[in-house]
């Protein structure tokens, strides 16, 4: 059955452009399209399209805020297409922390002839997205409101933890849905928790400014990861968009070694990368955690990890956006325990108070 899909763009030339190269492939098909979310808003709730095909900056109301409207109210799968969208930027996180599966960024001039050149990129962006499951959310303000308070109230019996200094590395993998599912959990733990390394599968640039956006919002110290950087109680370490991270053990202490190198199951930084640097040094000192994501990156380092004495958790698929990179875990028998996203952060605490 084809992908139906909802186009709003302020734009008629992008609307006509992206119809005709819509057309094309006969797995999607073209639902109807909108100059504004005020015009598409009760189109959408009378035909439910599988993916909307959104840009940004539109009369009436932007595309940001219909996002985040349409994910508290009823989620479809959405991809950005924007001028805003540029590399790394601030707009393309505020998209993905509002719930869109994927981004493709547009130019101001030659437009027509970027999406002809770019159709393949949005294909397959709209494809990935119609496999996705994005999860009801609260408004921005509650989110977030809700996960400062989850983690006073955690941090409240914890007060003593900081005796237990044990170097014990929490890691963390995830693609698709990763940028909110990390949210949940990293806005839910105190700033004492054990140091976390985490790959997301991200583009170059883009990491760094994640990383300050989350550093604003949790109370653990967050930060992209550089080569050298010691991982310690109360910082996460998040692996550079296009570098690989893994981490080396001395003297009980864990470094991060970041470098380039070529991709592994087609992404850089890749979760296997990190989960397999840990494999041989760690034992049972270490929790590994599998969120949602597309594909199998992570499954065999988990795998590792499992059989060395790790502890390991895979997230739920009820709570997925993508079940895929934890069900490949979960196949090949590398998990201990299946948790829904929102139990995820209390694993994380139990695990540190195991001592």
């Amino acid at each position: 059955m084809a992908i139906k899909v909802f186009v709003i763009d302020d734009s008629a030339v992008v609307r006509q452009t992206l119809a005709h190269l819509l057309q094309g492939d006969a797995d999607i098909e073209l639902q109807g399209s909108a100059p504004n979310p005020l015009i598409a808003a009760p189109m959408i709730r009378k035909q439910r399209p599988d993916v909307l095909l959104l840009d940004i900056e539109m009369p009436g109301m932007d595309g940001i805020t219909f996002l985040r409207q349409q994910m508290a109210e009823a989620p479809i799968p959405t991809v950005i297409c924007s001028t805003l969208t540029t590399e790394g930027s601030k707009m393309a996180l505020e998209a993905m922390a509002a719930g869109a599966v994927g981004v493709v960024a547009k130019p101001r001039l030659g437009l027509k002839q970027f999406l002809e050149d770019s159709r393949r990129e949005l294909v397959t962006a709209l494809k990935t997205a119609a496999r996705s499951r994005p999860r009801q959310t609260a408004p921005a303000a509650a989110r977030v409101g809700a996960a400062g308070g989850a983690a006073a109230a955690a941090a409240a019996p914890r007060a003593g933890l900081h005796s237990l200094s044990v170097n014990k590395p929490v890691l963390i993998g995830s693609s698709t849905g990763g940028t909110q599912a990390l949210e949940v959990v990293l806005g839910a733990l105190p700033a004492d928790t054990p140091g976390i390394a985490i790959v997301q599968h991200m583009p170059e640039k883009f990491t760094a400014m994640y990383a300050e956006r989350m550093n604003g919002i949790c109370a653990m110290r967050i930060r992209e990861a550089k080569d050298g950087d010691r991982l310690e109680r109360g910082l996460v370490l998040i692996a550079p968009g296009g570098k690989h991270m893994q981490l080396r053990k001395s003297s009980g202490h864990y470094f991060a070694v970041v470098a380039d190198g070529p991709p592994v199951n087609r992404h850089k930084p890749s979760v296997d990368v990190l989960f397999k640097s840990v494999a041989d040094c760690a034992g049972g000192d270490v929790l590994a955690i599998m969120l949602t994501g597309m594909g199998d990156d992570g499954a065999r380092g988990m795998k590792l990890l499992h059989d060395g004495g790790a502890r390991t958790v895979a997230q739920d698929e009820a709570s997925c956006v993508v079940f895929g990179m934890p069900k490949e875990a979960i196949k090949l028998g590398a998990v201990d325990q299946i948790l829904p996203l929102d139990r995820v952060a209390g694993a994380i605490l139990q695990f540190d108070a195991r001592g």
